[in-house]
Parts: structure tokens; sequence; C-alpha cells
């Protein structure tokens, strides 16, 4: 079984193949390659990229170092794709639906697609350096932020619950079960006494027990209000923990609460962002690429030539074409769906039958950061069961006098019934079913912003969504050339999702065409 057989076979995972050794770490360096993208005239081989997110636009940027002639054409008026910080002046209006313009306070945003960088995620790093975009962290972990279970029974249903009472008093219990299993022989497994003892007190110290190995609770889980320790006689009044019943029952074991970021290997910490919105990114990329970027240019058709391709795109409502040696399409397969092309048959169902996420998010304006001064949380993630699905506080303008919440990020069924909606309809959702959570909602709102990916034009989903059947049946033909047509974006890689399988599918697609040339220059 060949490499590529193993990965289309298992469907496997980014994190499993680099665990496996089948898969680099995304690289931290630019492409080291020789400069040979110009003809024998002198003047660069011509390259039409589709789409200036940050896919098309970092290929332009690679293959411009090496002498290629790059033009990329943008159905938008602006760069970066979903690669999209939401701020007052931002304008949209979704497919059926009614223009929105966001009137967010000056400073204050949300980023509306991509919103954070792994530490791990080295090429997204390797640009935001060598285009001198600063970063700060982005808190995604916060045992200050809420659970709340709506609708359940039981006395841990409908109220909010902070994460670190949660997991702390569950880490205690299941670690007290875990003792008196030791205690009492009870393991399948046989271990020695040496082994039971270090594992006892590893547990001990995990989960916090006495001596008794029993699990009373934990100031890890906080303290009552107006417990906290300080300058006064007593060391501080620790809350009682819940009982584990009420903990089983209580409606957090849905799967809703799993995304846990503690043990997502995308979201451990460290996480960054760049200072003042995630679009700094490709602002910065867009200076790199000025005179070669044509705004308000939909693509509508996409034929292959004997010598290149010929591609035909709307500029001031009239249809203009150009030619050239090669393409690199990089928009999303929703919209290369939609393009009159002779593309191959195998291309053309990976379009039609990839499926992309339903998904939404809505920017809440408030007039103080209550959240910060009542709350306590700064940064970090709320979940819940209702339609708002999380709720994200902002990890940049902390103690400011006003702020914006992501009041909801929700996906699937949540976000294509919520999306559904009108705009005054989410808003009203948002703030009915977040001021279950902090009731200071009502006194406190401003004004919003909400967006729905499926309902983007030139999106029209969050993101590839594949399983192991369409990774195996439809994914590798995506990786090939069609004729003088190449194909980047996170569809195109096992990073799905993240700005680095777009930047690394870009330079994927750039080594790909260089030594195809390369190999043209040889002959």
């Amino acid at each position: 079984m060949t490499r590529r057989d193993f990965i289309n076979a298992t469907s496997a995972s980014y994190a499993s193949l680099l665990a496996w050794g089948l898969l680099q770490p995304a690289p931290a360096n630019a492409l080291d390659l020789p400069v040979n993208g110009k003809q024998t005239d002198g003047k660069g081989r011509k390259v039409i990229v589709l789409g200036a997110g940050l896919a098309g636009m970092a290929t332009a940027y690679q293959l411009g170092k090496l002498g290629y002639d790059c033009t990329v054409l943008e159905a938008r008026s602006r760069a970066g794709g979903r690669v999209w910080t939401v701020r007052g002046g931002t304008k949209e209006t979704e497919l059926g639906g009614t223009p929105q313009a966001c009137s967010f306070e000056n400073g204050l945003y949300f980023n509306g697609g991509a919103a954070r960088i792994p530490h791990h995620h080295q090429l997204t790093l390797q640009y935001c350096r060598e285009l001198g975009v600063p970063l700060e962290i982005f808190n995604g972990n916060n045992e200050a932020a809420y659970l709340f279970n709506d609708g359940g029974t039981g006395p841990m249903a409908n109220r909010r619950i902070r994460i670190k009472e949660y997991h702390n008093d569950m880490r205690g219990y299941t670690a007290e079960l875990l003792a008196k299993s030791l205690d009492q022989h009870a393991l399948d497994q046989e271990l020695t006494k040496e082994d039971v003892e270090k594992l006892i007190d590893f547990l001990k110290n995990e989960g916090d027990l006495n001596t008794a190995h029993l699990y009373k609770g934990t100031n890890r889980r906080g303290y009552k209000t107006k417990g906290e320790p300080g300058a006064g006689p007593t060391p501080g009044d620790m809350a009682d923990p819940f009982g584990l019943t009420d903990l089983l029952r209580s409606g957090f074991m849905q799967p809703v609460f799993y995304n846990v970021g503690d043990y997502i290997y995308e979201q451990q910490t460290t996480l960054m962002q760049p200072v003042g919105g995630m679009d700094a990114i490709p602002r910065a990329l867009e200076k790199k690429l000025t005179g070669k970027i044509l705004f308000n240019a939909p693509v509508t058709e996409l034929r292959k030539t004997d010598n290149g391709v010929r591609i035909v795109y709307q500029k001031d409502g009239k249809p203009q074409e150009v030619t050239a040696e090669f393409c690199v399409c990089t928009l999303p397969l929703p919209m290369l769906k939609n393009l009159e092309s002779d593309l191959s048959g195998t291309i053309k169902r990976a379009a039609d039958f990839v499926p992309y996420i339903k998904t939404g998010k809505i920017g809440l304006q408030f007039k103080r950061r209550f959240w910060e001064e009542d709350d306590w949380i700064y940064g970090g993630i709320s979940r819940t069961n209702m339609d708002i699905n999380q709720i994200w506080y902002p990890s940049f303008g902390f103690q400011g006098r006003k702020g914006v919440l992501i009041g909801y990020y929700n996906f699937y069924g949540r976000a294509e019934a919520v999306g559904a909606m009108s705009v005054a309809e989410r808003e009203k959702m948002a703030l009915e079913q977040g001021g279950k959570i902090h009731p200071q909602y009502p006194a406190e709102f401003d004004n919003s912003f909400s967006l729905a990916w499926h309902r983007i034009p030139y999106n029209a989903g969050g993101w590839a969504t594949y399983d192991e059947a369409t990774r195996r049946k439809y994914y590798p033909a995506l990786l090939e050339p069609d004729g003088n047509v190449y194909f980047a974006g996170e569809h195109t890689t096992y990073l799905t999702a993240w700005m680095a399988g777009a930047l690394t599918s870009a330079h994927r697609t750039v080594e790909a065409i260089h030594a195809r040339v390369g190999a043209y220059t040889k002959k």
C-alpha cells in the first residue's frame, strides 16, 4: 500500500498524520526555489489566479517572487475571502437577504471568519513575521466562562455554571472512583504495589483528593460569592462541589458541550491573533500585490485551451476575457460548481459532492464590558445547548469602555435555522438566549452585525467537511492539475477550516507549477 493509498483509506486527520510521521509540519520558512518563471523573451509566464483569499494571494505573491506575471481576479471589492474582520463601516448583503451596515464604535470588531492561529501552524506565523503583522494572545480556553443547559431538569438545569466548577468536580470524582478501584484491587490490569502508589499519588494531585482518597471539593473550582481569600481573618470560603449524580444528569454530557479546547489539538494554547483584526494578514498580502488584483471581477467561465487557459469574467456589467499559460483556481467548491467550464468530470464531481459546513456568527456591541466587570471573564468561550451555541469574549481591549461579543457561533442545523431568519430576528434571538447567561444584555446592548456563511455571496459555505467516503473519492483529484488548471484552498488540504490550509495549498501549487516549468526549460 502506498502512502497516498493509506491516507485515502483511513481518511486520517492532519494531527494523526503528524503523529504517525506521514506528514511534515506546516513549514516555517518561505519557499526557496530558483527564479525561472520568465520566458525566453524575458517576460514572466502568465498565470491567472481565481480568488483573492489567502490561498490566491499567497500563490500570486510566491509566483511573483519567482518571475511569473500573475493577475488575481476577485469577485468582491475586498481581499481576504473568509479571513474577514467586521468593523464599523463593513457592509454585506446575504443571498436573499437585506443589506447590513456595521456601526461598531471605532476600534471594535469581531472576526467573521478565521479567528485564531495555533502555535504549531508555523507557516501562518511565518507569513505574519515576513509581512510584519504583529500578534497578540487569543484566549480560547477560559475556566471562568460558563456552561448553560437550557430546558433540562435537576439542580444544574437552566442556570449558568462556571466551566471550572464542572471540570474540577468531574476531575475530582473521576479520580476518586479510580482511586477506590485501586484501593480495592479492582482493576483488570495487574499493577505492582509501587505502580499503585504512583498512580494514587497522581490521582490525589490531579483530582485534589483528601487523605482518604475522597473528593470533597477544591479551591480550584472557585469560592462562594464574597468568599475570595484576602486580608481578612479566614483563608476564604470555598464553594461546595456539586454532587456526582447531579453532574451526570446536568445535561453537560451532551455533544454540544464536548468541544473543549483543553484537548483539541488545533485549539491548545498558545493561540494567537493579529493585533487589530485577522484581516491584517490579507491586507498585508494585498499591499505586496499592488496592481495585481482586479476587484469586482466575478469569473463566469473557465476554459482549457491548447496552450493554456481562457477565462471570462464580469467587469462593470460587461464580459471580459483573459488568457494565460496557467490558472490557479482557489474558488470554494460551491462557487466552482456554478462556473461554466470544461473541467474534467472528476473535478466537477468534487465540486458537486464535497459538502461545506453551514455556520454563522453575530457580533453584539455593548455599552460596557460587563463580562469583565461583573463576571471576571477575559477572553474565552461560554457554551450552551441553545441555538446561539457559543459566546466568544474578546481577547483584546481589556478594561475598555465598550466591547463586542460574538453572541453566537453555531453550526449545521442550528446555523441553517438561524441563517434563515431576518437580521432583526437573529439579533432578537441572540439577545434573548444570551440574556439567560448574561442578564446584563438588555440594559447594555448597542447594536449588532450578523452573518451566515452559507448565505454569503461567493462563498455559500463555511469550509469543506470531508467524511471518509468523500475524502477517498473526491479529494485526490483536487491535488492534481486539470490540464493547465491547478487547484488550491483549504479544501485541497487536511487543514480544512484553517488559514494554514490555504497557505500550505498555495505552496504546494507553486512548487508544482514551478517544477513543470523547470521541466520545460530543461528540454
